[in-house]
């Protein structure tokens, strides 16, 4: 199997998102699962576009999301912990939203990664919810490709040479 991940912020542009639907489109034509989250904004763009999709949750029924992977395990709050700079003022609720964020990139298993994200952040800053996700990406040296900083023509390469 082929996975990468695609998540960024909420209030992503609409016309960046409408790239991230043809982009999932291209990469599910290609055999590629989609990972995400079931946020709005990007990940609900991904979504769209994807016909091969995990869709981690951090709770049944999230953003009304039919998604049966729901189950944040203990593991995955462990490594989230890892990434949060602030994660002891956290609720329980946030924990589980950052946690769902390492299977986003590193699987159910947490142990088979994304061969890369496709992302959107504003300017390409590693903050919020993404900025998690992007954090625990770097570490385990997947490629980031970023709406945010990075022109629509450059990102078109860079998707398309994973492709055959």
């Amino acid at each position: 199997m082929k996975y990468y991940t695609g998540i960024g912020a909420r209030d992503t542009d609409h016309s960046i998102m409408v790239y991230m639907t043809q982009v999932a489109e291209a990469l599910s034509d290609e055999g590629y699962t989609l990972r995400s989250g079931g946020a709005s904004g990007a990940d609900t763009a991904f979504e769209e576009g994807a016909t091969l999709k995990d869709i981690y949750l951090p709770w049944q029924g999230y953003n009304k999301s039919q998604s049966v992977l729901h189950n944040v395990g203990s593991t995955a709050l462990s490594l989230a912990k890892d990434f949060h700079p602030n994660w002891d003022n956290l609720s329980f609720a946030v924990k589980k939203l950052m946690a769902r964020n390492a299977y986003q990139l590193l699987g159910e298993d947490l142990n088979t990664p994304s061969e890369f994200v496709v992302c959107y952040t504003a300017n390409g800053k590693v903050t919020g919810g993404t900025g998690m996700s992007l954090r625990i990406a770097k570490n385990f040296n997947i490629p980031i490709y970023n709406f945010g900083n990075t022109p629509i023509l450059e990102m078109q390469e860079l998707i398309n040479s994973h492709l055959p």
